[in-house]
């Protein structure tokens, strides 16, 4: 009886056993099969990764300029308005004459006056020319004549060892030796032998002086002329392409001041461009400084941008970026990268960008934003960020095939962006099914099997951008 009850508590608790056992499998299985229906996939696309880069800015002119008065006075004409297209060098605005400084005022006199010493000037350096010309022909001849008396004047062999200065100055002494000699012979008879002799060597003496003299004549004319030719040829190259320089610049910096007196009187165009600012009014009064116009060149306009240090050595002048502004939402103009700044205002470089398109639309001081386009990859597989996964060294995707399970495939990424990277190498199709999350993996383990893995993923541990990249990108 007691063998009985024990085989039948027996059975009741392997019964009980095996129903809990079935209810918990059953329990698991609707679990997975619930959780399973919520996996999050994904498909590999092919398409074309696009890497920009946004940054904020503000439109300008190519370039601009604010005009102010120059002096006091009483504004007589204003010939231009806001709006206006201007010239260089085209007047603006003018102040009564009456009203001017007496500097300014007398400014019209002094610029005629310097004008007429320029012309003076010139005038005078042709004439001097001319004299210089002449004076080299004279002087040429004067040589020429000088060095053939010189050439042709015969001296006594013992002179032409000496200078004409040395000679001279023997043959003086010799002559005075000689006179003194014959002094006392002077009254003698007159063909006394004696006096005959010292008469002679007398004679003699005097016409090697004579000798002497005549040739430091013809030396020091052909020095005197050869120095007068010289003369003449450094004038002729003084003034053979007109007046000296230093008085030349000083002529032209006289004129260019009385003319920066006299425009102090009226405001001009500093550069082609259109007026955007225009505050004087016929008869007001101002004063050196006061504001008067505002020109802008709206040939072209630039955005500069604020971009920073992280990113600007992604950015390379000719680069293409499309420009929304805040004022004109809905509508983007085409631009490009034209400047990059080399040095930095605090953390953030200034990245310039020319317009491609100007419309009157768009004006300088307007708020925008770009995107730079950085890269593009051309057509390739790409994947969500979401699936990837790092695994042992190694990038992966899990790829859920209906009927075969769940398959680990090992990748290579190239570029990324903030949604999808660029598969370079790996078993992948277009078109085939990958997980997107950690726990859809820990889910389909249970649910499918495994094939070709390679362990758990890390939980939640996404792959790295690729060095350089930023900005969003869609297939």
């Amino acid at each position: 009886m007691k063998k009985k009850k024990f085989w039948i508590a027996a059975l009741v608790m392997i019964l009980f056993g095996g129903g809990f056992l079935v209810y918990r499998w059953i329990s698991q299985q609707r679990t997975l099969q619930q959780a399973a229906s919520n996996i999050q996939t994904a498909q590999v696309q092919e398409g074309e990764l696009t890497i920009t880069l946004n940054a904020t800015g503000t439109v300008r002119s190519a370039q601009s300029a604010t005009l102010y008065w120059g002096t006091s006075g009483t504004v007589e004409k204003v010939y231009v308005q806001v709006g206006d297209s201007v010239q260089a060098g085209q007047k603006l605005a003018e102040l009564a004459k009456y009203s001017l400084p007496q500097s300014v005022i007398s400014a019209e006199a002094d610029l005629m006056a310097a004008k007429k010493a320029l012309e003076d000037l010139y005038t005078n350096a042709e004439v001097a020319k001319a004299q210089a010309m002449n004076d080299i022909a004279t002087y040429a001849e004067a040589v020429r004549d000088a060095q053939y008396q010189l050439d042709y004047f015969i001296v006594p062999a013992e002179q032409a060892k000496m200078t004409a200065m040395e000679a001279l100055a023997v043959m003086e002494e010799r002559l005075e030796i000689a006179r003194k000699a014959f002094e006392p012979y002077r009254l003698a008879e007159y063909d006394s032998p004696t006096r005959q002799k010292l008469k002679e060597a007398l004679d003699l003496a005097q016409a090697n002086y004579d000798t002497a003299v005549k040739r430091l004549k013809y030396e020091y004319a052909l020095q005197v002329a050869k120095a007068n030719l010289a003369k003449a040829q450094q004038d002729y190259e003084t003034y053979k392409d007109g007046p000296p320089p230093d008085e030349l610049a000083e002529a032209q910096a006289a004129i260019t001041s009385a003319e920066a007196a006299m425009r102090l009187a009226w405001i001009e165009a500093p550069f082609a461009g259109v007026v955007t600012r225009a505050i004087p009014l016929v008869g007001d009064q101002v004063t050196t400084s006061t504001e008067a116009f505002r020109i802008d060149d709206l040939s072209t306009l630039y955005v500069d941008l604020s971009v920073s240090e992280v990113d600007i050595n992604q950015i390379q002048i000719g680069q293409p970026v499309t420009i929304t502004l805040d004022a004109l939402r809905g509508k983007q103009f085409k631009g490009e990268v034209s400047a990059v700044a080399m040095v930095s205002e605090s953390t953030d470089y200034t990245v310039t960008v020319r317009l491609l398109e100007v419309s009157s639309e768009v004006r300088p001081g307007m708020t925008s934003t770009a995107e730079i386009l950085i890269q593009t990859t051309g057509r390739s597989l790409l994947v969500p960020n979401e699936a990837i996964r790092y695994e042992n060294g190694n990038q992966v995707v899990y790829v859920l095939k209906p009927g075969e399970g769940v398959q680990a495939v090992t990748i290579q990424i190239g570029v990324s962006s903030d949604s999808y990277s660029q598969v370079l190498s790996g078993d992948l199709q277009v078109g085939d099914t990958i997980l997107l999350n950690t726990g859809d993996v820990s889910v389909a383990r249970g649910f499918f099997p495994i094939m070709g893995g390679m362990g758990g993923p890390p939980p939640g541990e996404r792959p790295q951008r690729n060095p350089g990249s930023s900005g969003g990108g869609q297939p």
